[in-house]
């Protein structure tokens, strides 16, 4: 089956859904903006049908803010949104790691080393993509073994809204050396066995809105203007 076949195969709702987040992705719908249904449905030639249900889909993720007849508001992100999602992310990959502490065996362990270490050649080559990415596969390893679904989706959402709303091409290196720093920790943990300081050291350090504040509020746009960005749309 080619490529093309596999994408006919989606539904509708699907695909629109994957459009939008696309668009959100790449900053050509930007938060604060409004979404006209009419002439989105117009500009993609399809009924309002699946790109309502898209929408709801968007809006239950936090992306958009729909005002029934009325308006389709893409949602701004506030630093208080950010220091919420710090919170439930933290303590989402704090319950992970104690769940999937005894399948993390030396295999995981070496994969983790190994991953950090990309990162490391990465940020040094100034290719965030690339240290991105692994950054990913990174959590990831922890996260699919804790063997909850409904966690994995919850956290998986979250850095959607913090780092594809849009994708920035900035980064902060100093930030990214530190994470790496906080990386090698966690895994020297997980190693000797530390399971409670493991889980203690993901939610109270690294996803520690306090301690990355400085970071954030560098890395993130304005929000001073009561809580709402600066963008000159």
């Amino acid at each position: 089956m080619n490529e093309t076949s596999i994408l006919n195969l989606k539904s509708l709702k699907e695909q629109v859904y994957e459009y939008l987040r696309e668009q959100m992705h790449v900053g050509k719908i930007r938060p604060g903006s409004l979404i006209n249904m009419d002439q989105t449905a117009k500009q993609l030639g399809i009924s309002k049908t699946p790109l309502r249900d898209a929408l709801i889909r968007l809006e239950m993720e936090g992306f958009v803010t729909i005002l029934p007849r009325r308006a389709v508001i893409v949602n701004i992100l506030t630093h208080q949104d950010i220091k919420d999602y710090y919170q439930i992310i933290g303590a989402l990959e704090s319950s992970a790691i104690i769940s999937a502490f005894p399948k993390i065996k030396t295999n995981e362990i070496k994969t983790m080393k190994e991953l950090n270490r990309k990162m490391k050649y990465a940020i040094n080559r100034d290719d965030f993509a690339t240290y991105y990415d692994n950054n990913l596969k990174f959590h990831n390893i922890y996260l699919d073994l804790s063997g909850n679904r409904y966690l994995v989706k919850t956290v998986t959402t979250l850095k959607k809204r913090l780092y594809d709303f849009p994708r920035q091409k900035k980064y902060i290196k100093e930030w990214e050396e530190a994470s790496i720093i906080e990386h090698a920790t966690l895994v020297k943990l997980i190693s000797d066995g530390k399971m409670q300081e493991a889980a203690n050291f993901i939610r109270d350090v690294h996803w520690s809105f306090e301690v990355q504040k400085k970071f954030v509020k560098k890395y993130y746009p304005d929000t001073s203007n009561n809580g709402k960005i600066k963008y000159k749309l």
